[in-house]
């Protein structure tokens, strides 16, 4: 299993048109194959849409990008060039404890955490995520933990759901305290943290 991971930078004011052109269009488009998720930040870089694409490989990837587009019925793409500043695209592995992405309701608040590991590390992030997730999850669950195969290297992506953002403030302050989180590491693995807030579109297959 890959996902295909596509960040929209759009023009100021205009993720509700976004939304709405894109969210008619999938109608179409699932009936080839469904996202896993999509999501436009509330707290962070503001703007932004994320549409997630489950696939077998590669190759399935490319049949049915190609097929969306050459049959008419699929209503694809959407009409929404005239709305996006920047386009990314970027393609991930899921780590061995997320295989796939969830459906149904599990925000409505989702915290999108981007690490950038020192090369060759990604092995050992897991390792330690392994032995310490399963107490964390106890508090809030992991939706997915993935890496990136193309597009920026040694990325580390792992998103996070909550009832609301004081829930995950007071789920955060509990981890620490008792000692659940972040998970304990041998060597150092990081080299730049961000994050963001990001709320489920209303046909996203992730609420």
């Amino acid at each position: 299993m890959i996902y295909e991971v596509r960040t929209y930078r759009l023009k100021p004011r205009s993720v509700s048109e976004f939304v709405r052109i894109f969210g008619k269009a999938y109608e179409g488009r699932k009936r080839l194959s469904q996202m896993s998720a999509f999501f436009t930040t509330e707290i962070g870089m503001l703007n932004e849409v994320i549409h997630i694409w489950p696939y077998a490989d590669a190759g399935d990837r490319e049949k049915k990008r190609a097929r969306s587009v050459r049959d008419k019925k699929y209503t694809w793409p959407p009409r929404v060039a005239h709305l996006q500043e920047h386009m990314k695209s970027e393609i991930f592995y899921p780590s061995p404890m997320t295989p796939e992405f969830p459906k149904g309701k599990l925000g409505p608040i989702f915290e999108w955490r981007e690490y950038m590991l020192l090369p060759g590390m990604i092995g050992e992030v897991y390792r330690n995520w392994a032995r310490a997730l399963p107490k964390r999850e106890k508090l809030s669950p992991l939706v997915m933990a993935m890496h990136t195969d193309t597009g920026d290297l040694n990325k580390f992506v792992h998103i996070w759901s909550y009832e609301s953002l004081n829930h995950r403030a007071a789920v955060r302050a509990e981890a620490a305290a008792r000692g659940l989180w972040p998970p304990k590491s041998r060597r150092e693995t990081l080299q730049i943290q961000t994050n963001k807030i990001v709320l489920a579109a209303p046909f996203s297959p992730l609420g």
